[in-house]
Order: C-alpha cells, then structure tokens, then sequence
C-alpha cells in the first residue's frame, strides 16, 4: 500500500473511536490519509485527532470559503485511490442509496468515480431492518466494496450482526482492493446474452405467479461480462434493479417474451440464462379480476408448460452461442439434478446452487445477498465457496474469458 492514497469519511457511530486505530494502521503501511469528519461522526471524535494522527487537514463543511473556492469537494472525491466510509452508520448507508448529497460526506461520495469501500455500523435491529438490508443491496448493485459487520456484544448491550469489521480486517480489505489490478477486457468483441429476474405469468389483469428471484446475480453477471469488454444485452424479467452501465437492457415480463427477446437478440457468443423462468403459465387468464364470492369454491386454474428457454438456445444450429449456460436453483440433491438438467437441456455448463439452505441472507437463499454454487461442466464439478453476487460474477465471467480464450471471435457485438 505504500504511496497510496485513502480519503476515510468517519460517520456518527460509537465505533467511531476505531477510526482512529485503522488511520493508525494506514499510515504505518506507507499510505496517505486524508479524513472527511460528518457532524454526527464529530460526536465521537475530534477533528484533532484526525489530522494529529493523518497528518492532514480534516474536512468537516461544504461551506469552507477556503477549500471550495476551487470546489475542493470534487478535487477530494478524486484525489484518492479509495474511499473509506468507517464507520458507515445506516443513515449514511441510506443516503448513499438515495444518491442525496446533503453534506460534504454524501456530495463527495456522489461526485466520485474512485472504489468505494464501506465498513457497517449499528444496533443489530437496524442492520436487519428491511430498509438497511434494501439499501445495501441497492448499494452491492452499483459496485460498492463492503466489509462487515461482525456479530458482537455491543455498546447498547445488544449481542448479534450489526458491530464494526475489527481494523485489522479493514486494512487487509484496503489492501486487496489496493493491489487490485484493472479489469482485462479479454471478451472485447464479444457478444454476450444474459437473462436474469424473474418471470410473471398472469392469472388475471391484477394477479400472477412468480417466484422470490431478485435478479441481482444475473445483473452482476452482465455487469461483470461488460467489465470485460463484452457487449452485452441483458434480458430482465421484472425487478426493480438498474441497468448496469454500458449494457443493453430489454424488459419483458412472462416467459413468452423472454423467449422472443433471446431469440431476437441472437447472435452471440455466450448466453448466461440466470433468470428464474416460471415453469408453467395460465392456460386461459382471466381478461376480469377473478372474484371470490362467499359459498363457491376457488377458481380452478388450468395451467400450461412454459416454454423451455435454455433448451431452445442450446439446440444445435448455426445461431447456437459459442457458450451456453444455464442456472439450477434446487432444493434436494443438487449436484445429482444439476448434472441432468445439463444433460437434458444440452447447455454447457450448470451454475447450481441450494436454495433450501436456513437464514435470511444465506448462501443461495432465493433473493439473498450471497450465493454459494457449484460449476458443473462436461469435465467434472467445480465447489466454490460463500461469495457475494457480484464476486460469483467476476469469477464466472473470467472462467468464461479463459475458455472462450483458445477459440476465434464467431459473433461481433451488436
């Protein structure tokens, strides 16, 4: 890390204190520290402390004649190699996902365009919250680094998620993130097609079946194909995620539509299907609300086989893509169902996980923020461990990278 440079935002928090030990620990490393001190962050520690132990001014105000005279925000947001939000309390974290700059922390977070690293903060019933848990999901969407929370005894006697990474653990993850090198764009040229979400099938104008997908894994996998240098398209059922930046995002709702967004957006080279297509839709929906009247019985619903996208874009043809692989979210014997259902579709290669495993947020809970999944191919199972989302993005996409590497361009990019 020596010759690096951390611009570290202290937000409110008691953990604020370990501020202190990690810009200790920084500087010991070799890299410069600059701090940005919020108002509730200057509760709990002084704007002297900072600066005796960076060595830097601190920054407290958007206001400071001095500092935006040449609008000394921008130029801080910039300077850095890496931002650090620590503590990262949950109104911070909140205002991160709403994109508010309302103090000189959130004007520089929302001006920069350096890697943001966030280390969490708070009462353990506020980090389980559903809003904490929307935000920070909303901020993993866009890119931004997090380490932590641990479980722990906390300064309001509470025990559980929700206490500050220890700053030894944040400054190994500085130093990852540090010695990161950039992206390579081995898939330049290429053409990928991912599907991601869910599919709604209509029962009636107002109802419709669906599933818990999230559709962030099948986002993070275009995101990280993008990164690359692919162009991609990203068919997305409906979610409430952004598009990723430089990728081509076509909407559609039931699986009928995907099927003939896909086939539309043929040629390609990969095609990563991560959406969780309803197996089956409503043979005849109702062109009414469907009424439930005292005394009658319910409604019965005829149901009719979806059409079977992985399997048509995994038939032989000369538009068949190079590479083509699907996803198995199974409950019972995985890897003994992940390896038929390759068989059967005809893909190349199976991403398979658990969906059946306890807890919010576990690996491979439908709609969680991790995943823990298995690469079946022609060649055997590879076992990868509890990741991020966007992690078993990046290693899926240099997995798909290194096997495409050896075989000539076959479909230009759109």
């Amino acid at each position: 890390m020596h010759g690096k440079r951390v611009l570290l935002i202290v937000s409110g928090g008691i953990a604020a204190y370990k501020s202190l030990e990690l810009i200790r620990l920084l500087t010991q490393a070799g890299c410069g520290v600059r701090c940005v001190l919020t108002e509730g962050g200057a509760q709990f520690v002084t704007p002297l402390s900072l600066q005796a132990l960076s060595g830097e001014p601190v920054h407290t105000t958007l206001w400071s004649l001095t500092d935006e005279s040449e609008m000394g925000h921008i130029a801080l947001s910039r300077s850095a190699d890496l931002v650090v939000v620590c503590p990262a309390s949950a109104d911070i974290l909140a205002r991160m996902a709403q994109g508010l700059a309302s103090d000189i922390a959130t004007t520089l977070l929302l001006a920069t365009d350096t890697p943001v690293l966030v280390a969490p903060a708070m009462n353990v019933r506020m980090w389980q919250h559903a809003a904490t848990r929307a935000n920070m999901a909303t901020l993993r969407d866009r890119g931004i680094h997090v380490v932590g929370p641990d479980d722990g005894i906390m300064a309001c006697n509470e025990f559980g998620p929700g206490r500050l990474a220890e700053p030894p653990v944040i400054l190994a993850t500085i130093a990852s993130l540090l010695a990161r090198e950039p992206v390579p764009q081995d898939l330049a040229g290429r053409h990928a097609l991912v599907t991601a979400g869910p599919t709604h099938e209509p029962i009636d104008p107002v109802r419709y079946i669906a599933n818990r997908s999230s559709g962030r894994q099948g986002y993070a996998i275009a995101a990280a194909l993008s990164a690359r240098g692919a162009g991609v398209t990203l068919v997305s059922g409906p979610v409430s995620l952004p598009a990723p930046p430089g990728v081509a995002l076509v909407p559609v709702e039931t699986a009928s539509d995907m099927l003939a967004a896909c086939e539309a957006a043929l040629p390609a080279d990969i095609a990563v299907l991560a959406a969780a297509v309803g197996d089956w839709r409503v043979t005849h929906p109702g062109t009414a609300k469907l009424k439930k009247r005292p005394g009658q019985p319910a409604a019965p619903l005829s149901l009719t086989v979806n059409p079977d996208i992985l399997a048509s874009l995994s038939a032989p043809g000369p538009r068949r893509p190079a590479l083509v692989i699907g996803f198995a979210a199974e409950t019972e014997d995985l890897l003994a169902n992940a390896a038929d259902k390759r068989r059967r579709k005809g893909c190349d290669w199976i991403v398979a996980n658990d969906v059946s495993l306890p807890g919010d947020g576990s690996p491979g809970v439908m709609g969680g923020d991790r995943n823990q999944v298995h690469l079946v191919t022609a060649d055997g199972t590879e076992a990868w461990p509890s990741l991020d989302k966007r992690e078993v993005a990046d290693r899926l996409a240099a997995r798909i990278a290194a096997h495409l590497a050896p075989h000539s361009l076959i479909r230009n990019s759109p």
